[in-house]
């Protein structure tokens, strides 16, 4: 593996160290590639993933628009999905990666949405 991968392997693995989720208020958890970015709700106690949203969702992918604005979407849609599994709170995971940008947009998205974390 290359140096800055395993470098964010280590990050990672630090902050699951100290945040976790359960059913109540779910781990929001980021993946960020280069083309697209993901996020899961995931219920860290039953392993089990309740919703999830990415940048290549139809109705995502289909807006003309760059891939900071898309991310904020994906934040947007993650929130309503976890509205209508009647969740409010949520603990973030920017994943490793820094809380900036297409991470910060999601997390902004999901906020406006009306997620608390």
């Amino acid at each position: 593996m290359d140096a800055k991968v395993l470098r964010r392997q280590k990050i990672r693995y630090n902050i699951r160290k100290k945040i976790s989720g359960v059913a109540a208020k779910p781990r929001l958890s980021v993946f960020r590639s280069n083309a697209d970015i993901y996020a899961q709700l995931i219920d860290d106690v039953a392993g089990k993933t309740l919703a999830s949203a990415s940048s290549n969702d139809k109705d995502i992918k289909a807006q003309k628009a760059n891939k900071t604005e898309k991310s904020k979407l994906v934040g947007s849609a993650i929130a309503r999905k976890a509205q209508e599994l009647g969740i409010t709170a949520v603990v973030f995971d920017r994943g490793g990666y820094l809380y900036h940008g297409r991470v910060k947009a999601i997390a902004d998205g999901a906020r406006e949405g009306g997620l608390q974390f």
